[in-house]
């Protein structure tokens, strides 16, 4: 018998109109991302921008990449639950979490809103730094690694993440580079200078209510299934901008307790599909892997169709191949 795992993406999968050609046409998803919208205080401006050729606000600024991200996410895992999909594990990757969290019941999504907003206030007057995607172990990055330069995020064993303030990254960058290591530039997140962030968000987690999750879910933060115990620490939730991603350890644990797992990536694009497909356990035929959107932007049809072929191989029910398009008349069109 085959169990699902719900895998939610972070900053990074951001793209313009991500996930649009769903919006008007898929009711599930329609209803339950025009929810989390309603609850966002700028949720009117936050839709502009995503159907929009040229959003006001860039999709890669903080402001809009992490709550877009979050709604997309959030209305993906509604609408497969409302399909009739009943995940045996989720995990989300950094803010995914959050998203994973709501729908397993340790936020309300008023709650989850509400604390995501204010991360991003938080983040957006953060001092400056910087992350870097290096081709590259964790163990082999030992020597590279400072009090100031960290690793990030593990995702895949050769894909690191390293954050730091932006000159001493630079400088690492440089080295790296003389090594012959490939690397790129991203956005900062999940760096010690980070500190005021987590520091400045405990309060507004300590006032808030969480229960224990309904569906097992596990951090991206410790590898470890989420106890109700951590679950109701402040400082585990406002530390996320602090402590590394630990995708890559998070996943192995999953897919190394059992065969026959169904990985399916409920987000804009294919990053963590592409870094599930590595495990060992995938590359055996021992799982497998769904992604319900296509991995890079495409008109109204791609993204209908991906959703569609990955509804009808979860539920088995071919008529998933046929797009729902009898509300394809309300989809918005884009703006400019």
């Amino acid at each position: 018998m085959t169990v699902t795992l719900l895998m939610f993406p972070g900053q990074g999968a951001q793209h313009p109109r991500m996930g649009w050609g769903l919006y008007g046409a898929e009711p599930r998803f329609t209803a339950a991302l025009d929810e989390v919208l309603a609850a966002f205080d700028d949720g009117d401006a936050l839709r502009r921008d995503w159907l929009s050729d040229d959003p006001r606000v860039p999709l890669d600024h903080v402001t809009r990449a992490q709550p877009l991200l979050f709604a997309l996410d959030y209305a993906l895992g509604r609408a497969l639950t409302e399909h009739g999909v009943r995940p045996w594990v989720m995990l989300g990757h950094s803010v995914g979490e959050m998203a994973a969290a709501v729908l397993a019941g340790v936020f309300t999504l008023g709650d989850g809103v509400r604390l995501l907003q204010e991360r991003v206030r938080l983040l957006a007057e953060a001092p400056p730094g910087g992350m870097l995607a290096v081709s590259a172990t964790v163990a082999a990055l030992d020597g590279t690694v400072t009090d100031e330069v960290v690793v990030a995020a593990v995702n895949a064993p050769r894909q690191t993440i390293l954050a730091g303030p932006c000159e001493p990254l630079a400088r690492v960058a440089e080295r790296l580079r003389g090594d012959g290591v490939v690397c790129a530039a991203l956005t900062a997140f999940h760096s010690p200078s980070l500190a005021s962030v987590a520091s400045a968000a405990v309060e507004g987690f300590a006032a808030t209510p969480v229960r224990p999750p309904r569906v097992p879910l596990y951090s991206c933060y410790t590898a470890a299934p989420l106890t109700g115990e951590v679950a109701a620490d402040p400082g585990y939730w406002a530390g996320h901008p602090v402590r590394p991603v630990l995708f890559w350890p998070a996943l192995d644990a999953i897919l190394s307790s059992r065969d026959d797992v169904v990985c399916v990536e409920a987000g804009p694009g294919q990053g963590l599909s592409t870094i599930a497909r590595r495990h060992r356990s995938v590359r055996a035929g021992r799982g497998a892997v769904v992604p319900l959107l296509p991995a890079r932007a495409g008109g109204p049809g791609a993204d209908l169709a991906a959703f569609a072929a990955a509804l009808a191989r979860l539920t088995g029910d071919p008529r998933g191949d046929e797009p729902d398009r009898h509300l394809d008349h309300q989809r918005p069109a884009p703006s400019a």
